[in-house]
């Protein structure tokens, strides 16, 4: 007997959302984000799935890409936000991966490494994320110093957006236009779209795109899309009613009473806590799905447990299934619930929540 907490990760629509990313960019090439061990969903078995379809990989370090490397992936594993210290040119050289440059020192590193083999790598332009990358002065001649290399092959011009996800926002064109007014001068492929430009701002797909949370179903968008419509769902988090409650108008309901019932109100009990990666501080009306029936939370997310409203379920019992998001419930849905997004709530599912994975 096992709980019945479990996060089951349906691979073909992961393959299916990875290919309506190279649909939507015209055939160009995709590096498949799978960061923060693919957004929670398992690094290693999103990427040996998708192995046969993807251009590249991308992760945030080199911790993450030697677990990749050393499963036995074969498809070019890109280092996004570049190496830290210089001694991870080794493995970069070793595994031939791509890494980002956005500093001088990693210019200095990659001019004095031995490399067996000439390797491609992103230079990354600050066009207004203020994060990481070189300004337009610093970018000219970061693409010059790389372009003398004979040990690098390609140099690849990166950016990030900042509001490519607000689709009434100008800031994005004011992005574009500093992108290519920092890179018309060269001969250099470019990369700019993230899920957001792939999805939404075709001028943006470039030569390459970076599909990220897109490829696990939800939408990072602020309005409703008929290509975010074609995404399909990828995780869904589950699991059962352990105990119901019959309660008269007027009881409470959790820690701190935060629930009162207005009339009589039949409870649920799921196993499914904060200690499980669902956010304590989903309001009650956060949507939940019982016996593929829409319902809400009632009462504050325990560590371990959860309270629905079932007044609705009069033949509801318990080992009935629930789910927390997936086909029926838009993680959208339940992240607005909880003030935050969806990438919280899928890099938050802990170990203690089982991934199964459907092929």
């Amino acid at each position: 007997m096992a709980r019945a907490a479990q996060a089951v990760i349906d691979l073909a629509a992961l393959k299916h959302n990875y290919l309506l990313a190279k649909e939507l960019a015209s055939g160009r090439k995709a590096v498949a984000i799978i960061k923060a061990n693919a957004y929670g969903h398992g690094a290693i078995e999103a990427a040996h799935y998708l192995s046969d379809v993807a251009d590249a990989f991308g992760v945030a370090c080199i911790e993450e890409a030697l677990q990749l490397a050393e499963s036995g992936i074969e498809p070019p594993i890109v280092l996004l936000e570049g190496f830290f210290t210089a001694d991870e040119l080794e493995p970069i050289n070793r595994y031939r991966m791509m890494t980002a440059v956005h500093s001088e020192w990693q210019l200095d590193a990659l001019e004095q490494y031995a490399f067996s083999q000439p390797l491609p790598v992103l230079i990354k332009f600050d066009s207004g994320m203020h994060r990481l990358g070189f300004d337009a002065e610093g970018f000219a001649k970061a693409v010059a110093r790389l372009q003398k290399l004979d040990h690098i092959s390609d140099v690849i011009a990166m950016t990030h957006f900042a509001c490519a996800d607000e689709l009434e926002s100008d800031y994005t064109q004011q992005q574009i236009k500093n992108f290519h007014h920092a890179c018309d001068r060269f001969d250099i492929a470019h990369c700019m779209a993230n899920s957001a430009g792939t999805l939404h701002w075709p001028e943006t797909h470039g030569d390459w795109v970076r599909p990220g949370i897109m490829l696990y179903g939800a939408s990072p968008l602020d309005q409703d899309t008929a290509n975010a419509a074609r995404l399909e769902t990828v995780m869904t988090l589950s699991s059962e009613l352990i105990a119901i409650r019959e309660l008269p108008k007027g009881e409470s309901v959790g820690y701190g009473r935060r629930f009162i019932t207005e009339n009589p109100t039949r409870v649920g009990v799921v196993a499914m806590g904060y200690a499980d990666g669902y956010p304590r501080h989903a309001v009650d009306g956060t949507p939940v799905a019982v016996n593929g029936k829409m319902t809400r939370i009632i009462g504050k997310v325990s560590m371990d447990m959860m309270t629905v409203d079932l007044s609705d379920q009069p033949d509801a019992k318990v080992g009935d299934p629930v789910e927390l998001w997936g086909n029926q419930v838009d993680v959208n849905q339940v992240a607005a619930c909880a003030d935050t997004i969806s990438y919280t709530l899928f890099t938050g599912i802990t170990t203690r929540v089982p991934r199964v994975y459907k092929k």
